[in-house]
């Protein structure tokens, strides 16, 4: 009887551990700005349907030239304060360099 009670105590423990770990991932992802975002290869246009992701953040780039891609910058242009990629401010960045 006190193994089973020792076995149920223990899974309850584990079950637990993994829930605030699973929490702490998302509040970490949260706070950091991490966002999964789609995009359509070559086009330039974003997806959500798309199967490919690529994931972005933050990080106080704000020019062009910084960026890698149009599905980067069009993130970095939504989600990021201070950026300068869209001088005719239609909402598509990077116009000569990525999002033709």
């Amino acid at each position: 009887m006190k193994q089973i009670v020792l076995i149920v105590i223990v899974v309850v423990i584990g079950w637990q551990a993994h829930a605030r770990f699973q929490s702490a991932r998302v509040n970490a992802a949260t706070t950091h700005g991490t966002t999964d975002i789609a995009s359509r290869g070559g086009s330039g246009a974003l997806s959500a349907d798309s199967t490919a992701s690529v994931q972005f953040r933050c990080d106080g780039r704000t020019h062009c030239s910084q960026m890698t891609s149009c599905a980067e910058a069009t993130y970095f242009l939504r989600n990021c304060p201070g950026t300068r990629m869209d001088g005719n401010n239609d909402g598509v960045p990077c116009e000569q360099q990525w999002c033709k």
